[in-house]
């Protein structure tokens, strides 16, 4: 069997069509050529979380697309965010040995697995799951699930907005995915400002993935507005507050994102570690506004989720080269407070706060 020097050879050889995709913080498309450059180690890992490239490789046969496999691979990274070669060198010789394996045997069967017993794949949590799977079927033209339609006619409020019990997360997922289908938008903007909590939630981390128009954010920032306003300690409240930032992390408006988060540091609210923690993990990219990042890191020195929080957070962050630069130059800004001050010391170490005093 031929030998590959790259996952990007064994794709193109494969002779199926296929799709990569960033499975870190949200799913999100990587172009064939961007891929042959992160292989040969020409860009950095665009997306790391938690010091790693998470990886779905789909592949199906174009001519029956029913017959399609998807690889979820997770790759470590080195310090300066780049693939390292020998681990993807690893992957690739562990994948032929299986590959061979199967070939050599004489009934193959649906179970045969090249990814078996691999150190480097991964399951992603249920709701990804559901997501990747709702939008790898729009991409391969397959139906949704069988919950698509009793979803729909919830959020189209035929069913009273109580009745969400029966509701399958997978059907909120291919709703989500088919924003431009099925009249889906106009039910959402309808359903949003009645939704209970529970199925706003459900909804909220589906639309993380995908990019709703600015009708569908406002609807979603009239309800975060609201949450903000209630008592973050009762039950369930702190949840919908997070969702909610997760629902609006992808829409295009900037100066929008900007002023949500802006609001949420300036409430009650940011003292909650998973509040905090979704910001970090979904609204990145806002935080390169300098006085957005402040402020953050301010809120965060002081919230429960402690020096252990605050430590593993900036940790991931500074993992992105831009994000790495804009927090140094925050944390040798002489205005910050004592509590940021005291966190960096504990963080770095006290030489390291005492060098950003100078």
């Amino acid at each position: 069997m031929s030998q590959f020097n790259s996952i990007s050879d064994l794709l193109h050889e494969s002779g199926a069509q296929f799709r990569i995709f960033d499975m870190g913080r949200r799913i999100s498309k990587i172009s064939s050529g961007q891929f042959e450059k992160l292989e040969q180690g020409m860009i950095p890992y665009p997306l790391p979380y938690l010091h790693h490239a998470w990886l779905a490789l789909m592949l199906w046969n174009s001519k029956d697309k029913k017959q399609n496999v998807v690889w979820f691979l997770k790759f470590p990274l080195d310090e300066q965010g780049f693939l390292v070669q020998a681990v993807r060198d690893d992957f690739l010789n562990r994948l032929m040995q299986n590959i061979s394996q199967m070939l050599q045997k004489e009934n193959l069967d649906q179970n045969n697995d090249a990814l078996k017993d691999n150190p480097f794949s991964f399951t992603p949590d249920q709701e990804k799951m559901a997501m990747f799977h709702a939008q790898s079927a729009t991409i391969i033209q397959q139906p949704a699930s069988q919950f698509y339609t009793g979803t729909k006619a919830y959020f189209s409020g035929d069913l009273g907005w109580q009745n969400w019990s029966t509701l399958g997360y997978q059907g909120i997922a291919d709703l989500a995915a088919r924003l431009d289908e099925d009249n889906n938008n106009a039910y959402l903007l309808n359903a949003i400002p009645h939704l209970p909590a529970e199925p706003l939630r459900a909804l909220c981390t589906c639309l993380e993935h995908v990019e709703p128009d600015h009708r569908i954010a406002t609807a979603l920032l009239r309800r975060l507005q609201e949450q903000l306003q209630t008592d973050p300690d009762e039950t369930g409240n702190t949840n919908l507050v997070a969702a909610l930032l997760r629902g609006l992390s992808n829409i295009h408006n900037e100066e929008l994102k900007k002023a949500t988060i802006q609001e949420t540091l300036t409430s009650s609210y940011a003292a909650k570690a998973e509040v905090m923690a979704a910001i970090a993990t979904r609204c990145n990219q806002s935080l390169q506004y300098p006085d957005l990042l402040s402020l953050y890191l301010e809120k965060l020195a002081v919230s429960e989720a402690g020096q252990n929080g605050f430590s593993r957070i900036l940790a991931d962050l500074m993992f992105i080269p831009v994000m790495r630069i804009l927090i140094l130059q925050a944390f040798r800004n002489p205005q910050r407070s004592e509590d940021l001050s005291a966190a960096i010391g504990v963080m770095f170490g006290a030489s390291f706060e005492n060098s950003t005093k100078n």
